[in-house]
């Protein structure tokens, strides 16, 4: 596989080997271009556990040091585009935030939905149930919130563990067909039929469930 550049890998070269170099401002720069899909993500898959004891802002802030401070090796060898990297950093602290507050306890009996595939946290069924919940047009009396959260919760465990992967980096991360391909290593057409097959699949579990929530749009 021939060595990726900066520039190739979605970054202008001179920003990134600026950056490397100590430029600041240009840092800067770069992170704030990412950081709302970065908080989305830290938001999404920040165990529930750490609620009003851990803000996504602190991990993100320590997440953009060990990034700056590993940017000079990721600019001599790119294996991955820039955001993909500054998403692994910050999964990889997000991941050590997690140890560092809950250590053994970390594991519990939540079905996760991410693959696992490397450093970055699973998001479980119920964080994504929620956050469905939020962009759902529902009634607000908390009976009937309480029900379709836990109907959504069981459609998205009753998926298959990569099209769950890829409607969490596509509809809640907003990576991508391309940024998912790369992160799942699958095509990008691919990755486009898994996300809406997911979307699909989602709306036919519900409507099937009793009281019909066929109307729900994602």
């Amino acid at each position: 596989m021939d060595l990726m550049t900066p520039e190739s890998v979605g970054e202008p070269a001179e920003d990134v080997e600026r950056a490397a170099a100590g430029d600041a401002e240009t840092w800067n720069l770069l992170v704030e271009r990412h950081h709302r899909r970065l908080r989305r993500m830290v938001s999404l898959r920040l165990d529930a556990r750490l609620a009003g004891r851990v803000d996504p802002s602190d991990v993100l802030q320590e997440a953009y040091i060990d990034a700056y401070k590993q940017l000079p090796d990721y600019v001599r060898e790119p294996k991955l585009p820039f955001f993909l990297w500054l998403r692994l950093v910050t999964g990889s602290r997000l991941a050590r935030t997690h140890r560092f507050h809950l250590g053994a306890q970390q594991r519990t009996p939540v079905r996760e939905v991410s693959l696992q595939r490397g450093p970055v946290p699973g998001a479980s069924s119920a964080a994504l149930a929620a956050h469905l919940m939020g962009a759902a047009t529902r009634p607000s009396e908390a009976a009937v919130r309480a029900e379709l959260r836990l109907r959504l919760q069981e459609a998205l465990n009753s998926m298959e563990e990569i099209d769950r992967e890829v409607l969490a980096l596509r509809h809640f991360e907003q990576l991508t067909s391309r940024e998912v391909a790369q992160e799942l290593d699958i095509s990008e057409a691919a990755a486009g039929k898994r996300y809406l097959r997911a979307l699909a699949r989602l709306k036919e579990i519900l409507k099937q469930s009793p009281g019909g929530l066929g109307d729900w749009r994602p």
